[in-house]
């Protein structure tokens, strides 16, 4: 039997169009939550939820993702849930493993053909999902970024940082958003199932998303952001520095997973030509003009510099034989198809 929430669409809301009313009808969404130690945000959280939520023609359900908080998180979930049914369920991690890993074992556990995410420190408004939904289906993306244009955070400590991390990103990535860090996002499922979230790599999912489907179906719109009433945030200054860490990674992975023996080889390669070029000019200091170079520096600096050159092109050849060996064994490929809608069978559609 379905755990999906089934709703029926209200004939005297007007805010969403026939035919998005019509287009919603035919997906199942699953709203995925982390939280941490969100004890007070909890019932609230659940019942913004439903409120936001009420007139969706289509089944939903939410899944809130506890990644083991030390507190009473867990237990008023599981009190506010008992209100509502079923259809809201309740993931527990063993430990706190991050956020980036919560959000991977919602996005695992849900059955929708749409998946929305969004903070669980009410500072996302879930009133916003609906008009998300129907941005996403109506442009025809694949995932729709959240952009708090009104941020109500603190200037220094979160939105400079978080202003120079974005333009950093879409620089090195060439994905422009104005907002990475906004969870509110919305996707279709077959795309971002796709993608697989490691460490801290929650903030990089368009990056992601873009190396599966074209980035012109992702998309961005202004979403409401309030300040937060009850917790403590979860960052500090320092996440600037590992998202340049993560960045890092990211720029890799893009450019290079199928082929990083061309990024090796490449810096190889340079420091070969410099340590040739040092080592050509000092046999003509040496056979030519009859100098001594024992003991010049720039003698080390060459052997330093083909030493490594030899090491950067053989790490490149070992990698290139682990990416074969890694999409072989997976039976992975270097490529993704477009995906295609499938009927599905065994859901309890909306009346």
């Amino acid at each position: 039997m379905s755990t999906f929430q089934i709703i029926l669409p209200s004939m005297n809301n007007a805010s969403h169009a026939p035919d998005f009313q019509q287009a919603l009808a035919d997906h199942r969404l699953s709203v995925v939550v982390p939280m941490y130690k969100e004890e007070d945000n909890a019932e609230p959280l659940l019942q913004r939820m439903h409120e936001a939520l009420a007139d969706l023609p289509c089944p939903w359900e939410l899944i809130c993702v506890d990644d083991g908080s030390p507190d009473q998180t867990v237990e008023r979930l599981r009190n506010a849930a008992s209100q509502y049914g079923d259809h809201v369920r309740i993931i527990e991690l063993s430990r706190n493993f991050g956020q980036t890993a919560a959000m991977q074992a919602g996005i695992d556990a849900a059955r929708g053909s749409l998946i929305a995410t969004l903070d669980g420190d009410l500072q996302n408004d879930p009133a916003d999902i609906p008009i998300m939904l129907e941005k996403l289906l109506r442009d025809d993306l694949d995932l729709l970024q959240g952009w708090r244009k009104n941020r109500q955070d603190a200037l220094v400590m979160r939105k400079i940082p978080s202003r120079i991390a974005n333009r950093l990103i879409g620089k090195v990535t060439g994905v422009r958003l104005h907002d990475y860090g906004c969870s509110l996002k919305v996707y279709r499922a077959e795309v971002l199932k796709q993608v697989r979230l490691y460490g801290e790599m929650h903030r990089f999912i368009p990056v992601w998303v873009a190396s599966i489907t074209d980035p012109r179906r992702i998309g961005e719109m202004e979403v409401r952001h309030a300040a937060r009433q009850y917790g403590e945030s979860k960052y500090g200054i320092s996440r600037t520095f590992r998202v340049i860490l993560d960045l890092l990674a990211v720029f890799f992975f893009l450019r290079f997973r199928a082929r990083p023996g061309h990024f090796f080889g490449s810096i190889g390669l340079s420091l070969g030509a410099l340590g040739s070029a040092l080592m050509g000019w000092l046999l003509w200091v040496k056979f030519i003009l009859g100098e001594d170079i024992g003991q010049r520096p720039l003698l080390l600096i060459a052997v330093v510099c083909l030493l490594a050159s030899l090491q950067f092109l053989t790490t490149g050849l070992l990698a290139e034989i682990l990416v074969r060996v890694f999409y072989e064994s997976r039976g992975t490929t270097a490529y993704s198809l477009k995906p295609v809608q499938e009927e599905a069978s065994g859901w309890h559609a909306a009346a």
